[in-house]
């Protein structure tokens, strides 16, 4: 099993979890809201006579589990939906799962997700 972390443009969360149930993918997913810093920046502000440029910009962070052999298809199904081709769309990282119990029913592995 995979974990698969896509941390997006909050504007795209719609669009992603549109395309997730339509692909099958969105029944386990949580969402978290994040702040991120990267290559994006921050327009700068001027917020009580000081320029600001926030660093900390709002993202969303998707987590998925899906079996091993389901990896590819759930990223090519994330990256067609939120790429904009500008700077801030984001990153997915895949991470190895040893697990998974269902607590409802004591379920291990593939049968748990």
């Amino acid at each position: 099993m995979k974990k698969v972390d896509a941390i997006i443009r909050p504007e795209k969360l719609e669009d992603l979890k549109t395309a997730l149930t339509q692909s099958g993918f969105a029944k386990d997913m949580t969402i978290s809201q994040v702040l991120g810093y990267g290559n994006q920046k921050g327009f700068a502000e001027i917020v009580r006579g000081q320029r600001i440029t926030p660093t900390m910009l709002a993202k969303v962070k998707a987590e998925i589990v899906v079996k091993d052999d389901a990896v590819d298809d759930l990223v090519n199904a994330i990256i067609s939906v939120v790429r904009t081709g500008d700077v801030g769309d984001g990153k997915i990282f895949i991470l190895p799962i040893d697990d998974a119990i269902r607590i409802r029913t004591g379920e291990h592995g593939g049968d748990a997700i």
